[in-house]
């Protein structure tokens, strides 16, 4: 649990307007924070407003739309990130997940993400209640966390090959389906040749080297207290006090569990 000011500044800035019209930051990026070319189809670019050191955004060079599903170049971009940063990539699906730009746009934070404090016990806080699951269906199911996800565990090779975006996408295909996300194939005859998937609501991807995380969501706050997909790491940020009491007294799970869909 965090205050930030970063947020602050951001929601100063216009970042987040409330009538929902913005300009697209990627369009073109501010070059003094662009890194470079990922791959061919995604560029790296440093987060204006980061919540954590090193805070990377990875953005298509075209415009695709934030809420349409990812694909197979959205998740090479990612591995070719995770080869290098042992770090948490990951996406909000929506501007109810959290999504302030419509602009497609993954992000990256290096781990430990308890490093700014001295460190804890786990690289990233959720991993404390991974220690129990249930798998069917080709998916598996974290049974300590009150909300509906599907989770995988990644081995520690996953990375190494050549064909990690390809099982990244049949993961997160699988996941979607697990979570009552994805359209049916039959619907697949009626849509238009250039007009991509939508899942049928928001959420969260999480991925870092060891395991994958889908959470569905309902609402982007709870309260004044906007949730993106960190908050499912177990990572929460606020912009002053009122908010951080308005967590303390709700309790981080209980605030987790209002934004997404019941277990």
């Amino acid at each position: 649990m965090r205050s930030v000011s970063s947020l602050a500044r951001k929601r100063g800035a216009g970042a987040i307007p409330k009538d929902g019209a913005r300009k697209n930051p990627f369009a073109p990026p501010d070059a003094e924070l662009v890194i470079g070319d990922v791959t061919p189809t995604h560029f790296g670019v440093l987060n204006k407003y980061p919540v954590l050191v090193h805070h990377l955004l990875v953005v298509t060079h075209e415009f695709v739309d934030q809420e349409t599903s990812l694909d197979a170049t959205d998740f090479a971009a990612l591995a070719a990130c995770l080869r290098q940063v042992d770090g948490l990539g990951f996406y909000n699906g929506g501007r109810e997940a959290g999504a302030s730009q419509s602009h497609r746009h993954l992000q990256l934070v290096p781990l430990p993400l308890s490093a700014q404090r001295g460190g804890d016990a786990w690289s990233v806080p959720m991993e404390a209640v991974f220690d129990q699951w249930s798998s069917g269906g080709g998916t598996t199911r974290l049974l300590r966390l009150p909300f509906r996800n599907a989770f995988a565990v990644l081995e520690p090779s996953f990375f190494d090959g050549a064909d990690a975006a390809g099982r990244l996408m049949e993961l997160y295909t699988v996941m979607l389906a697990a979570c009552d996300l994805r359209e049916d194939s039959a619907n697949d005859s009626g849509r238009a040749a250039n007009e991509l998937e939508r899942p049928r609501g928001p959420y969260n991807l999480l991925v870092t080297r060891g395991w994958m995380l889908l959470v569905p969501r309902t609402q982007e706050h709870f309260g004044a207290i906007s949730v993106n997909a960190l908050g499912f790491a177990g990572s929460l940020f606020m912009r002053d006090e009122t908010e951080m009491d308005a967590l303390r007294a709700a309790g981080p799970m209980s605030v987790l569990g209002a934004v997404a869909v019941p277990q």
